[in-house]
């Protein structure tokens, strides 16, 4: 496999045509008044364009042509009709409000459609657990959870400016490493373009007044569909990863470093709804990204805490695995760091907020070091990224 034309010209392709776009599809959200209004639950204090989704689709879509023209390969034209779907579903969602009963409905279905289509199962564990292949009536029902999990756990990510996207960015570069060193060429280059994609709408919408726009339920449906195709793709016991020497008996641990937060936090947020007897889809501000923010964080600041909490479990996992430690070692501490950063933390910085202790005001006067708004380099970028 070539990097340039597998990893290096996805990623550029991509990036050029959404920074070209963006603008384009800014223009349309505005005079269409498709905005996110402020409300109790948001953080945001004015109406925000939310069509982010439409630009990262965008990319998608350029990277999926890429991958035809240099392999030939039309394989995954049934994941490019789920994604559509998806951005549909989402966009639906954020200009009429969807039920999250009709939303749950779809995701099952686009699940069931990429089992069906032959995108890829969770049917091998790959010598974890003493385990390898599983029977279809086990990996069936494993897969649909899976995927809607994943799904849904992208969308529930996305409450500050820059971590889904992020967030997302993280996840692809890692995915397209995988995918390039086990030769998946056609995933490795979906992988690539979508990072490329995420790029400039990730500056826009961090450092975007003017120019700000929300990725919206479509681009985080459409994100999350996306990262559980690679899940899938990647533990498939047919796939190029599962057959490559050194690699395969690595995936799980791997799969799961690369979605701990995520994961992990939207378990953690469900567990304590259904604890208070609310349902698990019951909106409201018990992230771990809205405890950073009553800490004192920025948006920004948050994001980079949570993101980088994402690459310590994942180096985690990269050392225990080149210092030859065991597969059930890796996954053991991949896991406890999981809960130890999402569980713990919470439950930490929650304690001492409530009780005003020395150790929340410390960590309030750090916080405050992420809010960089005013500062001239930050103003210098937002208006540089305003007149883009």
């Amino acid at each position: 496999m070539s990097v340039f034309l597998h990893l290096v010209l996805p990623f550029c392709a991509a990036f050029a045509v959404v920074a070209w776009v963006f603008p384009k599809i800014l223009t349309i959200a505005l005079a269409k008044q498709i905005v996110d209004c402020p409300d109790e639950r948001k953080v945001q204090r004015r109406p925000v364009p939310v069509l982010g989704g439409a630009a990262i689709f965008i990319g998608v879509t350029v990277g999926m042509m890429l991958m035809v023209l240099t392999t030939g390969s039309k394989e995954l034209l049934p994941l490019y009709l789920v994604l559509a779907a998806m951005l549909y579903m989402g966009m639906m969602d954020d200009i009429l409000g969807l039920s999250p009963r009709l939303r749950l409905v779809v995701e099952v279905l686009m699940a069931l459609f990429l089992v069906v289509a032959g995108l890829g199962s969770l049917n091998d564990f790959h010598g974890l657990f003493g385990l390898d292949a599983i029977p279809h009536w086990v990996a069936f029902p494993l897969t649909l959870v899976a995927v809607v999990g994943i799904i849904n756990a992208l969308n529930l990510l996305d409450g500050i400016d820059g971590l889904s996207s992020g967030y997302s960015v993280m996840a692809c570069l890692l995915f397209a490493v995988l995918f390039y060193r086990t030769e998946h060429t056609t995933m490795a280059m979906i992988a690539a373009a979508t990072a490329g994609a995420l790029v400039p709408f990730f500056c826009h919408n961090v450092f975007g007044y003017a120019s700000k726009m929300f990725i919206g339920d479509g681009g985080t449906l459409l994100l999350g569909a996306l990262l559980a195709a690679f899940v899938l793709q990647a533990i498939d016991r047919q796939s190029p990863c599962a057959v490559s020497e050194g690699v395969s008996e690595c995936l799980v641990p791997f799969v799961v470093a690369v979605l701990s937060i995520p994961v992990f936090d939207t378990l953690r947020v469900m567990t304590t709804r259904l604890c208070r007897g609310v349902s698990p889809f019951h909106p409201d501000k018990s992230h771990l990204h809205h405890i950073l923010l009553e800490l004192g964080c920025s948006h920004l600041g948050g994001t980079v805490i949570i993101v980088g909490l994402n690459l310590l479990i994942v180096a985690a996992w990269w050392s225990l695995m080149q210092l030859g430690y065991s597969v059930h070692v890796q996954l053991s501490v991949v896991v406890s760091l999981s809960l130890l950063f999402t569980f713990g933390l919470y439950a930490f910085l929650a304690y001492h907020i409530v009780h005003q202790t020395r150790i929340y005001r410390v960590l309030h006067r750090w916080s405050a070091h992420s809010h960089c708004e005013h500062h001239a380099v930050f103003r210098r970028i937002r208006q540089t990224i305003d007149q883009l």
